[in-house]
């Protein structure tokens, strides 16, 4: 293990000096932050509006003559629309729902009223995400994140001959991700033990079929209706939608906590956990990814997963500020901080998949 070496003054210290950087941001937060995350909520619209009108325009097209001109418009549409549902999930709703906006005071852009564009009801999300996942990080058998029950991403955990496919449970979930989402807070396993509530299992349930029909509803039902005959033109362009913002959202995901050199950690690494411990697990269980901008902004920031599991409810677009701060700090204390491109964090996440399929 990577932080064997500090002692309990070094994890004093380094929680005196987060808790002090996060403070300092707290403090600055004010009118420009808002204008930020108002700007994006109204490009967000404006690409959903726009990329549902050109579906329309599309599907207004005749289908024997300019083919090809169709084809490009409604390829325009979708690729507009599959923007939009990535920003929406990604820098939007799930920053929202980690309550980084509540300081706003805003009731419409508040962690305890936003329902976001997926099957996945928010409040069932925010307590499998916001409390499970970010308080047990990479927690082996408590961080149900730590491969979502299907992948073995770590030798800690046992090989069975079930995951000799996982390459393939992998490429699955990533298309269906949001559905995956949808029903992790059921605890499946609990649920085929008999170990559940029936009662609590019933009000999820009912709730996730209630969300899925509204999405359903949406985006397969009321936007493909007006098309009219080409209803399956758009149908087909939001189901590609969605799919596209499935595989980038696990994308992103697969990279902030599966490459090699991110550690996990035995459940009793919980026992008497102080602060400073805390923070030196949600470092060294993260991996970013480096990039530009665009790939801060469609990531939703997650690009800057080390900081964002230190600081949840910071702000996303304060992330990229602070990491300097934190670099310093892990060379300061001796701590790996493990950032990479985004093609050398996904290859390194699925070579880990692919030899940990194996015993």
């Amino acid at each position: 293990m990577p932080t064997v070496h500090l002692t309990d003054a070094d994890h004093e210290a380094i929680a005196v000096e987060l808790d002090a950087l996060r403070q300092r941001v707290t403090a600055e937060l004010g009118a420009r932050d808002a204008a930020y995350i108002h700007r994006v909520i109204a490009w967000q619209r404006g690409l959903e509006a726009g990329g549902r009108a050109v579906l329309q325009i599309a599907a207004l097209l005749p289908r024997d003559r300019r083919t090809a001109l169709r084809r490009s418009v409604w390829a325009a549409g979708t690729v507009t629309l599959s923007l939009a549902k990535i920003l929406e999930n990604m820098e939007i709703g799930h920053n929202v729902m980690h309550g980084q906006w509540d300081w706003m005071r805003d009731p419409k852009i508040h962690s305890t009223t936003w329902e976001w564009d997926a099957v996945a009801p928010a409040d069932l999300w925010k307590h499998l995400h916001n409390v499970v996942h970010h308080t047990n990080t990479n927690v082996i058998g408590v961080d149900d994140d730590l491969g979502f029950g299907l992948l073995r991403i770590t030798p800690e955990q046992p090989w069975n001959p079930a995951c000799v496919a996982q390459p393939l449970y992998a490429l699955l979930l990533m298309a269906f991700f949001e559905y995956g989402v949808a029903v992790a807070d059921l605890e499946l396993d609990k649920v085929l033990a008999k170990e559940d509530d029936p009662e609590v299992t019933r009000a999820k349930l009912r709730r996730i079929r209630e969300k899925i029909v509204r999405q359903w509803s949406k985006d397969y039902v009321a936007f493909p209706l007006l098309s009219g005959r080409r209803f399956g033109s758009t149908l087909a362009a939001n189901f590609v939608a969605n799919t596209v913002r499935n595989l980038w959202a696990t994308t992103i995901i697969y990279c902030g906590h599966f490459p090699e050199d991110v550690q996990v950690f035995p459940p009793e690494r919980l026992d008497g956990e102080t602060r400073g411990q805390w923070y030196v697990r949600q470092l060294t269980g993260s991996a970013n990814i480096a990039g530009g901008r665009v790939l801060d902004l469609l990531s939703g920031n997650l690009s800057h997963q080390i900081e964002h599991h230190l600081f949840p409810d910071m702000p996303s677009h304060r992330l990229a500020k602070i990491a300097p701060q934190v670099r310093a700090l892990c060379d300061k204390y001796d701590l790996p901080y493990n950032s990479g491109s985004l093609a050398r964090q996904v290859g390194s996440t699925w070579k880990k998949i692919f030899r940990l399929s194996l015993p």
